[in-house]
């Protein structure tokens, strides 16, 4: 019995034992399967960018993403280099008009490729800046710079009948040569001045002990008068036909911002997979292509059943197709331009002091540019070397453009960053293919004179979208700025509307300013006539002027940290630390630190030269060149002084 009882009890235990070892592989194949569901259901993040800086698309893609990118500023580079030929009276002459735009194409495409390839090394399209748009228009304005009328014309050639004088349409007199090439030269040689004096500011860092002085607060109120003023040239586009310029402006943010969530299937092939079908964010990527290639469609079915007036003094005949043509036909294949090309250059006062303001004006745009383009390509922003390679490159091309004759400076353009934000590509390879391009453009001039038919409308309507979201980047610097300060907000108002009065004031009244010579008569009406300038220097006064905090101007940033993730902007001296030390509620909480890891796709490392030995560039020679890291210190590449623009 005692036997019985025994196994009874060890059968018992048994299937006590089987249940247990059942329930635990029931639990684990639950616990299995919970997990296998929390796998399941994890998010992926989506893709920022889709090339970054460094990265090298295909062929194929570069070539198609350059022409992209080159064919949004065309619209700049033909509207600049026309008001250039109009400042110099040669508005009817083709041959000068083919001149200047072959000189601006040639800086473009260095200035491009040097940039991206040896100064700042961000992807920054070089072109013809804004703050050099206002000089031209104020020296229009200017009595010396009038341009003879017709009637004036006609006694000046029965004086002088043995003049040179330039091409023209028939029925219009044609306007010598003589003065044509010589307000050309003025302007060569007044803007070579300008170029070598912004040059050395990059080369000596000086740029940096100005902004120890200049902050957001200044630097709104200036640019945001100078992206506000680009809208005359916008109209002068947009005008032609409105109905294409919006037409391609909608589409482009259809294709780049209603359907950024969506991707396109592109039936593709290999030896893998045979015949397939990839899903790619084509339409995005090309966004402002397809758009220009749109609109181009648009006008060439308006222009073939003459929905679109022929009459040349019509506002809609550069909205044509074909009005264009006769510049494919005259405009040689081969025309590379040079040096001296108008002349021995002339150093004009005047212009000097009008192309100096826009230098030191161009000089913050372009740091507000490259700021904003390290954030549109989520890299760390530039620190105080890399900006002084980017100013000295910057300065040295708008010497040789001086030379070249383009009549204004070639330094970073906006626009263009709008279109990285856009499309997700910001590979700098891309934009050396643009610089190439356009190289290509200056020497064979009939390849450019191609592009050069595409109608005004068309590039009116993607100015509308690349200069609004240049404008809107240069208003995102107030988030930097304490707008519940009453001086900050009294700052800026105050700057904006004196930045638009005066210029008004002196447009309606030009003799108004009598002060007994006639060059400080000019001087001052140029100075009164640039909205910028006024902006800009009432702001940086009164907001080193007023009482206020450093963190109230936005000069302290409140940007969380760690010292390789963000560096500064501004930071010259090597031995002199002026580095503000982050309190723990600005440096952020130690939980946000995997946020701070993804914050960036690449390091400080896409600064750097590859291809020049550590050596060189840690050397002491950064002591006196501003351009290279220095000795690993931990000055020059860690986070300090900084006005916080985003431009």
């Amino acid at each position: 019995m005692t036997t019985t009882m025994t196994t009874s009890a060890m059968t018992q235990n048994g299937s006590a034992e089987d249940d247990r070892n059942v329930n635990e592989k029931g639990e684990k194949k639950e616990e299995e399967e919970e997990e296998e569901t929390v796998v399941v259901v994890e998010q992926v993040k989506e893709k920022r960018l889709y090339y970054r800086v460094s990265d090298t698309p295909p062929l194929r893609l570069v070539l198609l993403l350059g022409l992209q990118q080159g064919l949004l500023p065309m619209a700049r580079s033909l509207s600049v280099s026309a008001l250039v030929a109009d400042v110099a009276c040669g508005r009817d002459d083709g041959e000068l008009r083919s001149q200047v735009l072959s000189a601006t194409f040639l800086m473009v495409g260095l200035s491009t490729f040097t940039m991206s390839t040896f100064g700042v090394r961000l992807p920054i399209f070089q072109g013809p800046s804004a703050p050099y748009i206002i000089p031209l228009f104020s020296l229009m304005s200017m009595a010396e710079w009038k341009c003879p009328t017709q009637d004036e014309l006609v006694a000046y050639y029965s004086n002088n009948s043995s003049t040179n004088i330039s091409t023209a349409p028939e029925d219009v007199l044609a306007m010598p040569k003589d003065t044509i090439f010589f307000r050309m030269r003025q302007l060569s040689g007044s803007l070579m001045v300008a170029g070598g004096i912004h040059f050395l500011i990059g080369m000596t860092g000086l740029v940096g002990f100005l902004l120890r002085f200049i902050g957001p607060i200044t630097i709104v109120p200036a640019i945001t008068l100078v992206g506000l003023s680009i809208y005359k040239l916008v109209v002068r586009f947009c005008e032609t036909d409105w109905t294409v310029a919006i037409l391609v402006a909608a589409s482009c943010i259809v294709l780049s911002m209603y359907l950024s969530k969506r991707s396109t299937p592109v039936p593709g092939w290999n030896r893998q997979r045979g015949l397939h079908v990839k899903w790619y964010p084509l339409h995005q990527v090309f966004a402002v292509l397809i758009s220009i290639m749109f609109g181009w469609t648009v006008s060439a079915i308006f222009t073939h059943f003459d929905l679109l007036s022929k009459d040349r003094n019509s506002v809609q005949y550069y909205a044509r197709t074909d009005t264009q043509l006769h510049i494919v036909h005259s405009t040689p294949w081969f025309s590379p331009p040079y040096p001296g090309q108008f002349g021995v250059p002339i150093f004009h006062p005047g212009v000097f002091l009008s192309f100096i303001l826009a230098t030191l004006f161009s000089v913050l745009d372009s740091i507000g540019d490259y700021n904003a383009c390290a954030r549109m390509c989520h890299v760390p922003l530039p620190p105080a070397w890399a900006v002084n390679r980017g100013i000295a490159v910057e300065g040295l091309m708008s010497f040789l453009a001086g030379a070249v004759g383009t009549g204004h400076a070639t330094v970073s353009y906006g626009g263009n960053i709008g279109a990285i934000g856009l499309t997700k590509v910001a590979s700098r390879r891309v934009f050396q293919v643009v610089g190439l391009m356009y190289v290509i453009l200056a020497i064979f001039g009939k390849v450019g004179a191609v592009l050069a038919t595409v109608p005004y409308s068309v590039l009116g309507g993607t100015q509308i979208i690349t200069v609004g979201i240049f404008i809107g980047i240069v208003l995102s610097n107030l988030q930097q700025v304490d707008l519940r300060a009453t001086r900050n907000v009294a700052i800026i108002g105050i700057s904006l509307l004196m930045g638009l009065m005066l210029p008004h004031w002196v447009s309606r009244r030009p003799d108004a300013i009598q002060t007994g010579s006639e060059e400080a008569d000019r001087i001052i009406s140029s100075l009164l006539s640039n909205p910028a300038a006024i902006g800009g220097f009432l702001a940086c006064f009164l907001d080193n002027t007023v009482p206020g905090t450093l963190k109230e101007r936005g000069i302290l940033l409140d940007e969380p940290k760690k010292q390789e993730s963000s560096p500064p902007i501004y930071n010259d001296d090597n031995d002199d630390d002026d580095t503000v030390p982050a309190t723990d509620d600005e440096a952020g909480n130690d939980d946000d630190d995997d946020d701070e890891e993804d914050e960036f796709e690449e390091g400080l490392e896409v600064y750097d030269f590859p291809w020049l030995p550590d050596c060189i560039q840690r050397s002491n020679l950064a002591k006196f060149v501003r351009i290279f890291p220095g000795k690993p210190d931990g000055k020059n590449r860690k986070s300090g002084y900084t006005s916080g623009m985003t431009m």
